[in-house]
């Protein structure tokens, strides 16, 4: 029974269902009882109904996430690691393989990052996927074994424990079958209390905007953007977002294993350029807001460096074998010229499209892709469903080229389900082909946020 101070539940459904503001008490009494399961499911389920209709105001939303990060263990770190322990956060994207080479590169510029990454629904996979396809690779790491391995390596890249913000788990489930997950308080409470649980310093977080994005236009991505920048930069984070476009798949690789290829190719100097501005401009953002650098401009040249240096090559080799992959397996990896497919599974099927009409690529979309490779078992539509990592796709062409009828374009990997008519079909309907001449793409990030 709620107390005297407390509203009950029902109180407090009609109270933000009228439009009112939720007292920091009500929101409060609403996460304990979430936590301790006190609240039925019901009634969670119509505050965040009407949450998502009627809004937060700005006061609400810190409230909200401060309680939820509250809910669970907050991560402590030494004192001589104050201003150093950094992160990013990515609304997510096709391709979006950026944490990989990121971290490892932060790490060689003496940050710590403590990232606390996902599974991603729908698409081709979180960033947890994409490392569990590197074999023996462990995503699940307690509080201890995350400090050891930033005590040694400088970076690691886990999963979610149990002691982490457990109200947002709870939450999240219950937003997924209610239709409230795209609700922009909602939003930025379980984005934000993850990262205050992981006590930084500093975040950057890549909101991104266009057609495979979940906000589609950049006034949307930017109030999100607003938001988050907001309530971290009240929770003491020095918090900054960079927007992104997000019409085109990031790099050339979309899918686990190969996203993970792709990401040690970038790490080995190489790889696509779009994959590395986006490393480089995060991580150089980050260097700055930590105070490693003086200005961007020289944090982008740093990260660039560890790239080509194979500093950042060296952590992630490291953070591999601190996080279960055996010392051959990630020094083969991470040799300069290695065939991946020794390593990982190769798709037992492969199928090349080829162009059906001549011209300049001016864009290949990315959601038809990500949406046929979803249904061929490269991501999943409900949480808990298993992933088959070695589908994917590989584009052999670049936006802004000029190619001739029947050039190869795409090859894609395959299994069970086997590739459709129908799938074929909406994936030539990606590739889009101009009269326009030969172009160079513009640049991904559109906008530096800061409070």
């Amino acid at each position: 029974m709620a107390s005297e101070k407390n509203l009950s539940f029902p109180e407090l459904i009609r109270k933000k269902r009228d439009g009112e503001k939720l007292q920091k008490e009500d929101i409060q009494h609403f996460i304990q009882a979430v936590k301790q399961r006190s609240i039925q499911d019901s009634q969670i389920g119509a505050l965040l109904m009407a949450i998502r209709l009627c809004g937060m105001e700005p006061e609400e939303t810190i409230s909200l996430t401060r309680e939820m990060m509250l809910s669970g263990k907050v991560l402590e770190w030494p004192e001589s690691w104050r201003g150093l322990v950094v992160d990013k956060h990515s609304t997510g994207g096709v391709g979006d393989k950026v944490s990989l080479p990121l971290a490892p590169a932060l790490a060689a510029c003496g940050c710590k990052i403590p990232m606390i990454s996902g599974r991603a629904l729908m698409h081709t996979g979180g960033t947890l996927d994409k490392l569990e396809s590197v074999p023996g690779y462990t995503v699940h790491q307690t509080p201890e074994q995350m400090h050891k391995i930033l005590e040694e390596v400088g970076c690691c890249i886990t999963g979610q424990t149990e002691e982490l913000v457990p109200a947002d788990k709870i939450l999240y489930a219950i937003r997924d079958i209610t239709a409230t997950v795209d609700s922009l308080p909602l939003i930025t409470g379980s984005v934000m209390c993850k990262k205050a649980a992981e006590s930084l310093n500093s975040l950057v977080l890549d909101v991104k905007y266009g057609s495979a994005a979940l906000y589609k236009t950049l006034d949307s991505a930017k109030e999100l953007a607003q938001s988050l920048v907001t309530v971290g930069n009240q929770l003491g984070i020095n918090t900054a977002a960079l927007l992104t476009k997000m019409d085109c798949p990031i790099g050339q690789r979309i899918g686990n294993s190969l996203e993970v290829i792709e990401a040690l190719e970038c790490l080995k100097g190489r790889g696509p350029a779009d994959l590395r501005e986006l490393v480089t401009g995060i991580g150089g953002y980050l260097l700055w807001m930590c105070q490693k650098v003086e200005k961007p401009e020289i944090g982008f040249k740093m990260i660039g460096e560890t790239l080509e240096n194979g500093s950042a090559l060296r952590k992630f080799q490291a953070m591999l074998e601190a996080q279960g992959v055996k010392h051959a397996t990630a020094q083969a990896l991470c040799a300069e010229i290695v065939d991946y497919f020794q390593i990982f599974r190769c798709a037992p099927h492969q199928e090349v499209l080829h162009a059906e009409k001549g011209g300049t690529v001016e864009t290949i979309q990315a959601m038809p892709l990500a949406e046929v490779l979803n249904a061929l078992g490269a991501g999943r539509s409900k949480a808990g469903q298993s992933i088959n990592p070695s589908v994917g796709a590989e584009l052999l062409v670049t936006v802004g080229k000029h190619i001739t009828k029947g050039t190869p374009w795409i090859r894609i990997y395959y299994e069970k389900p086997e590739l459709q008519e129908s799938h074929r079909h909406a994936l030539q309907a990606a590739l889009v082909i101009s009269d326009c001449p030969p172009f160079t793409p513009v640049s991904r990030i559109t906008e530096f946020l800061t409070a």
